[in-house]
């Protein structure tokens, strides 16, 4: 979701629309809920430590899936000024400038694991493997798709 969170700057409210869209107003009925899912995860900062219940990860899937979509032309573009360094550096490095800025406001910066995002050399693998996982993701069978990945993960 970050990786989405730095492409779409409207963040939580892109997420909450979404939700609304997509009638999950019963297992995510507001902003507040949202941020607390995504605060489980133990490299946050403000880590809150609450069992995800299966609803409210296909809710998250969904979401992720339908935002995919949504972005998925800036996705593209992204992936392809990577490919094409020289010619468009910029989109991708404002991307990447942003995505840290990300990691490092929101994450715990003592976790080895996202040391490791931090890494330039790392960073750029995760960036284009997460990209490119949201980009399958947006097919008909998306949200089948990104829930194997994640419970493979």
């Amino acid at each position: 979701m970050l990786i989405l969170e730095t492409i779409d700057l409207n963040g939580i409210q892109s997420l909450y629309s979404i939700s609304n869209r997509l009638n999950l107003n019963y297992v995510l009925p507001n902003k507040v809920t949202i941020w607390k899912l995504r605060n489980n995860n133990p490299l946050r900062k403000s880590y809150l430590n609450n069992d995800i219940k299966l609803e409210e990860f296909d809710a998250l899937v969904k979401i992720t899936v339908e935002l995919s979509r949504y972005l998925y032309p800036y996705i593209r573009e992204i992936l392809k000024s990577k490919e094409d360094i020289e010619e468009n550096s910029v989109i991708w490095n404002d991307f990447n400038r942003r995505f840290i800025e990300l990691i490092k406001e929101r994450f715990n910066l003592e976790s080895m694991r996202v040391k490791k995002v931090l890494n330039q050399t790392e960073n750029d693998e995760i960036i284009i493997k997460s990209l490119l996982t949201l980009s399958f993701c947006i097919s008909n069978k998306g949200y089948q798709k990104l829930k194997n990945f994640l419970f493979d993960f």
